[in-house]
């Protein structure tokens, strides 16, 4: 069973010789010796071997260094054959059960995301008295005085005239009034989303509620491909292929099944499953080093999932904290909230989960190589030195990405002076918390566990029988003459 797919080399790693030894090259295959004053090249260049005095060079066919990690020997893809397949066979089987085939219809309520829209253009900019289109800049509630500074008092508020450019009404012309304090100024040529309200009278039925943002996004991807193809070379085009197989797996299966009405954890298990399986073995290629890091991040999503649910449950967390969440208990009250909370702190931890288990798999195997020698204990505490710094890292990523995306709801809460407890008990910020939380310690978990399956595995590979017509290597007698130094005794 042989790489799936071809990825860029793996970085080299020089392996420490060891005093009074001779010096060992680590290449694929058969040993290299190199005459007295000569590489083994054969260039005019002395070698300095530690060993022998006619400065001979040997080497052992590691495979170290020149591609991607070997898939390992016959019985150790058996063993990890004998737990993966029945998984893939049993995330596939939950995915065809589970295929919603699309999300459910419903009636448009008009709010919020649920409103029809079209596209359109702003063809003209006027300028009116706020006074003469009955508009004036007045606090948003309209209750109490005006703050200083913003009296309602006439002014120069824009017209906008907004041409809609898909739809029924495709040509349609509509006027849109825009203050000088709004927070969003429209001009000539710009490209904008209306939304369309069929019950409302004929000249409100459009109003400009965004911006087309779709250029500079579109193009703002591109650049991000072009980057992860041009430094990542192969392995960065598939990892681009993963990522547009994950967010199939997101739109087409994970949301139309919760809307279906499917229990949101097992979706959740089920769908993260299949985008952890599709990554990283497209990434990483078929390989004993990649099954290991598919079964520590299997351990950790299950540690996840078991932590998520039993504190969701006790802290009485609910999952109906916005306007959104709001919005979709009303539209789909079969939905369990607290499940899809629970559904989403297991996606959100996957993706940083992958970063980490394949980083500690292959420092194992990369330490392997560079002293075969090691046993699976001396591996263990070699590694998880490395794992240790990920650690720290990833788990203030992890917070800081989770506090920079609720900084608006912080501020808030700074404004009104209220205190760090009062803060910590609300249930928005409290579901942030539990999932940071949840999430950091299945993160915390994955390094020990994924470092001890590798220094395992790694350490039970059993070599596989030398080919038909391999001589064995001899180690070259030391010669009686020459230059070569000698051996410190």
């Amino acid at each position: 069973m042989g790489p799936l797919i071809s990825c860029d080399d793996l970085p080299v790693t020089t392996s420490p010789q060891p005093p009074n030894q001779p010096t060992e090259t680590w290449g694929h295959s058969g040993h290299a010796h190199a005459s007295p004053g000569h590489a083994a090249d054969g260039s005019q260049e002395p070698s300095h071997g530690h060993g022998h005095s006619d400065g001979h060079a040997h080497g052992h066919g590691h495979g170290h260094g020149h591609g991607p990690a070997a898939p390992g020997s016959k019985h150790l893809r058996k063993v990890i054959s004998a737990v993966l397949i029945p998984f893939a066979v049993a995330v596939f089987a939950g995915l065809v059960v589970l295929w919603p085939g699309g999300a459910p219809g419903h009636e448009r309520t008009g709010v919020g995301f649920d409103r029809q829209t079209q596209q359109a253009k702003v063809v003209a900019i006027s300028e009116v008295d706020c006074k003469s289109v009955n508009a004036s800049q007045v606090p948003p509630t309209g209750n109490g005085p005006a703050p200083e500074g913003r009296e309602a008092q006439p002014g120069a508020c824009k017209r906008a005239t907004v041409e809609v450019g898909t739809g029924a009404d495709k040509g349609r012309v509509f006027f849109e009034i825009i203050q000088p304090g709004a927070p969003r100024q429209l001009e000539t040529g710009q490209e904008v989303v209306v939304a369309y309200a069929p019950n409302a009278p004929r000249d409100l039925q459009y109003s400009v509620i965004d911006l087309n943002r779709k250029f500079p996004m579109i193009l703002l991807a591109a650049v991000f491909a072009v980057a992860v193809v041009v430094v990542g070379r192969m392995r960065g085009l598939f990892a681009l292929i993963a990522l547009v197989v994950s967010f199939g797996v997101l739109t087409l299966f994970i949301l139309p099944a919760i809307l279906q009405g499917s229990n949101p954890l097992l979706v959740a298990v089920v769908g993260a499953s299949a985008i952890m399986l599709i990554a990283l073995y497209m990434c990483h290629g078929l390989t004993a080093r990649t099954s290991v890091a598919v079964l520590g991040t299997l351990v950790s999503l299950l540690l996840i999932g078991l932590l998520g649910s039993l504190f969701i449950g006790w802290a009485f967390l609910s999952g109906n904290t916005d306007d959104n969440t709001g919005l979709i208990h009303g539209l789909y009250p079969n939905i369990d909230m607290s499940g899809l909370l629970l559904a989403g702190v297991i996606i959100g931890s996957l993706g940083v989960l992958d970063d980490v288990t394949v980083t500690q798999t292959s420092a194992v195997w990369e330490l392997h190589q560079a002293d075969p020698d090691m046993g699976p204990r001396a591996l263990y505490r070699a590694a998880i030195r490395i794992g240790r710094d990920h650690i720290a890292s990833v788990v203030n990523t992890l917070v800081l990405a989770y506090a920079g995306a609720a900084l608006p709801l912080l501020l808030l809460f700074s404004i009104a002076n209220s205190s760090m407890g009062t803060v910590a008990n609300s249930e928005l910020v409290a579901e942030e918390i539990v999932r940071t939380l949840v999430g950091s310690i299945g993160l915390v978990a994955s390094v020990p566990v994924t470092t001890a399956l590798a220094a395992l595995v790694v350490s039970a590979d059993r070599p596989g029988p030398a080919p038909a017509g391999a001589v064995p290597a001899q180690a070259a007698p030391p010669a009686r003459g020459g230059r070569g130094r000698r051996r410190k005794r």
